[in-house]
């Protein structure tokens, strides 16, 4: 057995095949079993679902039925297709998920034409102009500005400079949403990585610095409703439910520890399972000194740019703190807008456009189609109820740990908000019969909101991933591998603010507080 690192840490995060191996590779083979086994896989999947007599009802603890029926079971087994292609990729993830409304069109899951409109929908459309900010950051230089002065501030130590970088991306998120963040320092972590390998190849620093840079913007997002629509969004829908409100302040009093001690956890994490294979990079200070001032003064397509950044920043922020005033203005309109002006201000040409990777716009417009087909079809909802039910005789801090989980399942696979849309009204029925003393309903919100806000196992799951992968240094099944340890820790974490934490802040766990 080697004693070099990266060959020891080789089933985590390092390269498969390591520089200076002079032994020749085996033919291939035209025919890939591994691809030929995992893709027969998920359709065996489908079929054994899609075939299968009809499941039973789910029930409510009022004695409601919903029943499953065939298009739901068909969603439910297009989902295990898809997350079964997804997480190994046989086919690129872009091809997987044309299938998804393929094959929601041939069996008559959903008409057509719903089923593709949703690859342009609006969401979809915000990840494009998010990959457009970070196209002009990079093109217009201003990503190696920033990475430079970044590195002068965090010094020659790996570890400082993946601290830095999740701290700046966790923060940022405070006042922008997540996704923007993603996209913002996606080309300025690039510029970073170039300056510790000197190729393209996969590093254990660029894999923990990317897949990172997804988990704290994840971790960030749930502080403030900036962060993300889905804490405006559950508010509202809880307030409706409940009639009690939670204002943008109390929000951010509970979730702030979470979201803090999160984003340290991660860092920490990443600095054991994906540790990099340099501790310090010596001279990198001195050489992003230079490299700066060779850089020269800005110039008028920089400032013009940060301008237009910095006024969607703006408009964002204050439709999100004014939203009957400004809730109009639709955030991926408001992206797109600065898209528009990028090109007629000639920052960017038309041959900017062949380098969008559309692979990445195909995987969350996979992803949009195959939520709305589980959530049409009532097939989440189903599981939802089947799910909970389960936790009906279960203690307060079961119960409510069981509707995380969920949601933080869920929320891998399907909108953030659906995933809250559809385990919400359940968990607030179930709530009163719960234990004793029944579980409070803000514990409830809460513990779903963090869950929400951090999918770590698949692409889908949240945009600041499926960005995190354009950097090209992970595949799906490294993430996946990577976020399973890091969703137990956040399982760990969410447990002790629940347990311990959040009621010595003030914040009821039951819904009738027993005496004394």
């Amino acid at each position: 057995m080697s004693d070099d690192p990266q060959v020891m840490d080789a089933p985590q995060c390092a390269p498969e095949a390591l520089e200076g191996n002079t032994k020749l590779p085996d033919k291939k083979s035209d025919f890939d079993v591994k691809r030929a086994l995992f893709t027969l896989l998920g359709v065996a999947l489908f079929c054994i679902v899609y075939f299968s007599p009809d499941w039973p009802a789910a029930v409510d603890p009022k004695g409601k039925e919903f029943i499953l029926t065939h298009q739901g079971k068909a969603a439910i087994a297009l989902f295990l297709l898809t997350v079964t292609w997804w997480v190994t990729e046989v086919v690129p993830i872009g091809v997987t998920s044309i299938a998804i409304g393929v094959i929601q069109a041939l069996f008559l899951i959903r008409d057509a034409r719903v089923a593709f409109t949703d690859f342009m929908a609006p969401s979809v459309w915000f990840i494009f102009g998010s990959l457009i900010i970070g196209m002009v950051f990079t093109k217009t230089g201003l990503t190696r500005r920033l990475a430079y002065k970044m590195l002068v501030l965090v010094g020659e130590r790996t570890s400082m400079i993946y601290l830095g970088c999740f701290v700046m991306t966790s923060a940022l998120t405070l006042v922008m949403a997540h996704t923007a963040v993603a996209a913002t320092v996606f080309p300025l972590f690039l510029a970073i990585h170039a300056l510790y390998s000197e190729d393209d190849k996969p590093t254990r620093f660029g894999k923990g610095l990317f897949m990172g840079m997804a988990f704290v913007a994840g971790a960030g997002s749930i502080i403030t409703l900036l962060g993300a629509a889905r804490g405006a969004v559950a508010i509202g829908f809880f307030a409706k439910l409940t009639g009690k409100s939670i204002s943008f302040f109390e929000l951010s009093y509970y979730m702030a520890p979470v979201g803090i001690v999160m984003t340290l956890l991660l860092w920490a994490y990443f600095m054991i399972y994906c540790k990099p294979e340099k501790k310090t990079i010596p001279g990198l200070r001195e050489r992003a000194k230079s490299l700066y001032s060779k850089l020269g003064p800005i110039t008028g397509k920089e400032i013009l740019t940060v301008t237009i950044v910095i006024a969607l920043i703006v408009v964002l922020g204050l439709r999100s703190f004014f939203p009957d005033e400004l809730g109009f203005l639709h955030k991926s309109a408001v992206i797109l807008t600065a898209t528009v002006l990028f090109f007629l201000l000639k920052i960017l040409d038309i041959d900017d456009l062949e380098k969008i990777p559309w692979n990445i716009i195909l995987l969350f417009g996979g992803a949009m189609s195959i939520g709305f087909c589980l959530w049409d079809t009532k097939a989440a909802e189903w599981l939802a109820i089947m799910w909970l039910g389960m936790f009906e005789t279960a203690p307060e801090f079961v119960f409510i740990m069981g509707i995380a989980f969920f949601v933080l399942v869920m929320t891998n696979l399907i909108m953030n908000v659906a995933a809250i849309a559809i385990s919400l009204p359940v968990a607030l029925v179930i709530a009163p019969y719960i234990g004793e003393y029944g579980v409070s309903h803000e514990v409830i919100l809460f513990a779903s909101l963090v869950t929400a806000g951090m999918p770590f196992l698949l692409l889908v799951g949240a945009a600041p991933n499926a960005i995190a992968y354009a950097s090209n240094q992970f595949t799906t099944k490294q993430f996946f591998w990577a976020g399973i340890p890091a969703s137990l820790l956040l399982m760990v974490v969410l447990g002790v603010f629940v347990w311990w934490i959040w009621p010595l802040m003030g914040m009821p766990m039951y819904l009738n507080p027993p005496p004394g």
